[in-house]
């Protein structure tokens, strides 16, 4: 009895599964290491296949991140634009915009600074006052320039329309009074940049595309310019780009937006967040790309927080993953690691608790009908290992292709209750027809054994399709094994095993009729799961 109880307890629990799904998640780790991903929280793995929306700026990501000076046009010629350029990038720690000038203009001799406000990616422009020569603004046109200079206005956004990064030089004659704008800026020039499409961009977003994941361009730049270097990649809809000004503070309605746009511009680190926050209550799965320290609420608000690898500090410490060469490429295979563990451990799921649903139930009816459990744990062992053990580690660290879908409990269930019922009704079928017939109690277990596992490894089967040549080499490696367990009568007497020679052409009918009534159940549920698709 103590014996019986053992082997139906051990039956009933998947213990194999806890520790295969941290392997997988450990393997996968260390695949996105090789391939310069450092994954800092393991459970991320599993979250990268739910992912069905990424937000990412485009400098850095559809760009290779460098900034060169692209020209200079002057809009008032008594200005000293090119003077002040070279003084205003005369600091020492100059962004990419200002290094970019800096190696363009040199600093000018006599110009003092007195004051500076530093760029900020919520203002979008810097400032600085010298002495003599009045107070220089260099910024976004839309932010810079007052509304009364609409034609400067125009001729901006068509220039941004190109591709081209378009920033205002902008003088005004009153100091600097903190962080505020100085009163009534005069445009003096447009200074424009050019940045490098990224030649694997447009790659990358052919594989989110196809795999039905929203991309989602959200920029500091002109939403013109964004849009103009996002149609080159690929970026589907990106011919109505929306200026982040007008965004609606409403979640809901800023939620709606989200979906019927691609590209944003001109948006500030707190649109960042709200725009993360309204993706995911509308049920997305959001993974945000990030840089700097104005990103790190943003990733930590996401689903799955990405740093570059050459980001702030700040950035990558709340990140789930950091991309060790900041490169957007390596993530459709980030997500296609993700996608893979998660399918993979969906087949092993439904390895071992279609076991635990068939050891459950024979529990169930060998004690209403009071009689012996079908198994000694030590067939347990044999099934454990030759149907579910070494086969589930080998799929679990299969490739897999296979596109995420919701709905991961339900599916497994729906699976390995029936499959579970099917095996558990044969394998009791088994040993009760053994049992009438009068032959001893080891050649009913081997019975009850010997459909148990062809059941077990026809499960294996189905799960495992398509078959591969490995696949079925495994298969195949699992029937010899179980079949030498009985040459050895040394072995043989090991395990209790004693083939039920009079009845063992009953035997094999009934696990033949029961493999028939898995295939066909499969087949229904296949069929059931296209249509529902």
């Amino acid at each position: 009895a103590l014996t019986g109880t053992v082997a139906a307890l051990v039956g009933m629990v998947p213990q194999g599964l806890v520790l295969l799904t941290s392997v997988a998640f450990g393997v996968a780790a260390v695949t996105l290491a090789r391939r310069r991903v450092l994954v800092q929280q393991l459970p991320a793995v599993e979250g990268l296949a739910r992912v069905d929306v990424v937000c990412f700026d485009k400098t850095g990501t559809l760009t290779d991140g460098t900034i060169a000076f692209g020209g200079l046009i002057r809009l008032d010629d008594r200005a000293p634009a090119e003077e002040a350029l070279g003084a205003l990038a005369d600091e020492q720690d100059p962004n990419a915009t200002l290094a970019a000038i800096g190696q363009a203009f040199p600093p000018p001799g006599g110009w003092v600074r007195q004051g500076t406000v530093p760029f900020s990616s919520a203002r979008k422009w810097s400032a600085a006052s010298f002495a003599g020569q009045g107070t220089w603004v260099l910024g976004a046109p839309e932010m810079v320039l007052p509304a009364g200079q609409r034609e400067y206005l125009a001729q901006a956004a068509v220039l941004a329309a190109s591709g081209q990064r378009v920033v205002v030089l902008a003088r005004a004659e009153g100091p600097l009074n903190g962080e505020d704008l100085p009163r009534n800026p005069r445009a003096a020039a447009f200074v424009l940049f050019a940045e490098r499409l990224r030649p694997d961009a447009a790659d990358a977003i052919a594989y989110f595309t196809a795999q039905g994941v929203a991309l989602k361009v959200i920029s500091g730049d002109s939403p013109h310019t964004v849009s103009a270097v996002a149609a080159p990649a690929g970026l589907p809809d990106t011919g109505d780009p929306v200026d982040a000004r007008d965004l609606p503070d409403d979640l809901d309605a800023l939620g709606r937006l989200l979906e019927e746009h691609s590209v944003f511009g001109r948006v500030t680190p707190h649109q960042k967040q709200a725009m993360v926050r309204a993706l995911q209550a509308r049920g997305h799965t959001v993974a945000m790309t990030g840089d700097g320290v104005n990103d790190v609420l943003a990733l930590k608000l996401a689903d799955i927080g990405i740093a570059m690898g050459s980001g702030a500090s700040a950035t990558r410490a709340v990140a789930e993953l950091v991309l060790l060469d900041g490169r957007f490429a390596t993530l459709p295979g980030v997500v296609a690691e993700g996608r893979r563990v998660t399918a993979n451990i969906e087949r092993v799921a439904n390895l071992f608790l279609t076991k635990t649903v068939w050891a459950t139930l024979l529990a169930v009816a060998v004690g209403v009908t009071l009689l012996p459990y079908p198994f000694l744990p030590r067939h347990l062992t044999i099934i454990d290992t030759l149907a579910i053990g070494v086969p589930s580690f080998f799929l679990a660290l299969a490739p897999n292709r296979r596109r995420y879908r919701a709905g991961f409990v339900g599916r497994v269930l729906r699976f390995a209750i029936p499959a579970g019922v099917i095996v558990a009704a044969a394998a009791f079928a088994t040993y009760t027809l053994a049992r009438g017939h009068g032959l001893p109690l080891a050649q009913q277990r081997t019975a009850a054994t010997l459909v148990t596992l062809v059941l077990s490894l026809c499960v294996l089967v189905l799960l495992a399709i398509p078959l591969t040549w490995r696949r079925i080499m495994l298969v195949g490696a699992a029937l010899a094994g179980f079949a030498l367990l009985f040459p050895v009568p040394a072995v043989r007497r090991f395990y209790a095993l004693e083939l039920p020679r009079g009845e063992l052409g009953l035997t094999l009918l009934i696990a033949a009729l029961g493999a028939a009534a898995l295939t066909g159940f499969w087949i229904i549920t296949r069929r059931h799961s296209a249509s529902s698709n």
